[in-house]
């Protein structure tokens, strides 16, 4: 395994409230040391980062990569390639697969095909069998097998006492649930948020009750089951304010937030002529609501930014905007998004440690996974990124099967320019490398 030596750039280490310049000296896939003038070793590379930003590798805990059973849409070995393009080296894959991710042969699977993958693959499990919300899985064999959180995500766990039953079972294997929180009558088969938008535009709406009904009631039964929730993909500003008083009372719970909730609103539907790639769940919200997400993301309320990568075939999108399926493609632009709102300083206080914590360090630490630090005897995993990068977002030269997104024609600034997994480059300038 190459020696790499990364020449002075500008290190962020949230994990160690780390912000300088300093060189990296990776050796047999950990980090050897971290600090000034240290020398490449005879044979190695030495990676010219001087204008560049270097920060413990990116983790997306929240990606559907269709494997098995929809590999026309995706596979593991496409979405990890298109995670390694997007700067990621960990992705954690959701269990809404056919069969279904809910026993050990499926998750051994995951994990036998993540042998050949661009990044590492992080499997989750299941909650409930077939994700009808009626019968727990087998959630410890699960564990055993290599599942590092469980979620019914695509699907929420209507019934209140398997919900219950489930953070209760999860505490004692100390495993973390990932809640979809949705109230399916409330949602009614809505395809966009319910305001004065959708009522322009003829669509039925998806109240922002819908949402906020499920997660109070799951942080209710979170505060007697003494387990771990982490809340998938918050959307409006009345879940934001309930997750800020569940973290005052100490409830162990968690939350992420996508780019595209953090940048878009329902209008963007109308704005693009019902473009059913604006179409996901939960829906885009109104400006209060993304002003509300801003502001739990950089107050804490919110842990973590997850792309939710829902890649679609064309033929599915191409449709009449109710009868979509719902999900944007977002491995290849979460990071360049993310880059460009700080760029822009569109967003007062909005820093890189802050978004490289966010992207990296928490992810690791909810998950419990390896890496997220560039601690010295830790794992190589590690994202070069470009601040200054400037590009227009073209879906076509995308590493991943599919193309649905918003963002296509958006000029962004910043991007990763390498991805370093367990020692090795697996992405280069954007080249996907066999190293």
């Amino acid at each position: 395994m190459k020696t790499i030596l990364i020449k002075g750039g500008r290190l962020i280490d949230p994990s160690r409230n780390f912000d300088g310049r300093a060189d990296l000296l990776i050796k047999d896939g950990v980090i050897e040391g971290m600090k000034n003038g240290l020398k490449a070793p005879s044979g190695s590379e030495t990676i010219d980062a001087q204008n560049l930003v270097v920060m413990p590798g990116l983790i997306d805990m929240h990606v559907h990569l269709r494997d098995p059973g929809y590999e026309y849409k995706e596979d593991i070995i496409t979405g990890s390639r298109a995670a390694a393009a997007g700067g990621f080296t960990a992705v954690a894959t959701m269990a809404n697969t056919d069969p279904v991710g809910d026993d050990p042969t499926t998750i051994c699977y995951i994990r036998e095909r993540a042998g050949s993958a661009a990044v590492r693959i992080y499997p989750l499990g299941a909650l409930t069998k077939g994700l009808e919300g009626k019968e727990l899985a087998e959630l410890g064999r699960m564990k055993s097998a290599g599942a590092v959180a469980f979620s019914d995500d695509g699907k929420p766990v209507f019934n209140g006492m398997i919900m219950r039953n489930a953070l209760q079972y999860a505490a004692g294997l100390g495993a973390l649930i990932i809640a979809h929180e949705e109230d399916p009558y409330l949602a009614a088969k809505g395809t966009m948020h319910e305001g004065s938008v959708s009522s322009v535009l003829g669509l039925r709406g998806i109240p922002s009750a819908a949402e906020e009904a499920m997660l109070a009631r799951d942080l209710m039964l979170l505060e007697t089951s003494g387990g771990r929730l982490h809340i998938a993909h918050v959307s409006t500003a009345g879940s934001v304010e309930l997750i800020r008083r569940a973290k005052a009372e100490g409830l162990k719970v968690t939350a992420e937030v996508t780019p595209h909730h953090l940048i878009l609103t329902d209008r963007a539907v109308k704005n693009s002529g019902y473009n059913t790639n604006t179409k996901v769940n939960p829906p885009l919200r109104a400006e209060s609501d993304r002003q509300a997400l801003w502001a739990g993301l950089l107050d804490g309320t919110i842990d973590v930014i997850a792309s939710d990568h829902a890649p679609h075939h064309s033929d599915d999108k191409d449709v009449e905007f109710d009868f979509a399926p719902f999900g944007i493609a977002g491995l290849e632009t979460t990071l360049p998004l993310m880059l460009d709102e700080y760029s822009s300083g569109r967003i007062k206080d909005l820093t890189l440690p802050i978004l490289v914590d966010k992207m990296s360090t928490a992810p690791a630490r909810i998950l419990g996974l390896e890496g997220g630090t560039l601690q010295e005897g830790g794992a190589a995993d590690i994202t070069i990124v470009d601040p200054d990068r400037s590009f227009i977002i073209n879906p076509e030269t995308w590493h991943s099967k599919s193309r649905n997104t918003p963002f296509a024609g958006r000029q962004l600034n910043g991007a990763a320019v390498f991805t370093i997994v367990g020692g090795k480059v697996v992405m280069r300038e954007g080249v996907i490398t066999d190293q």
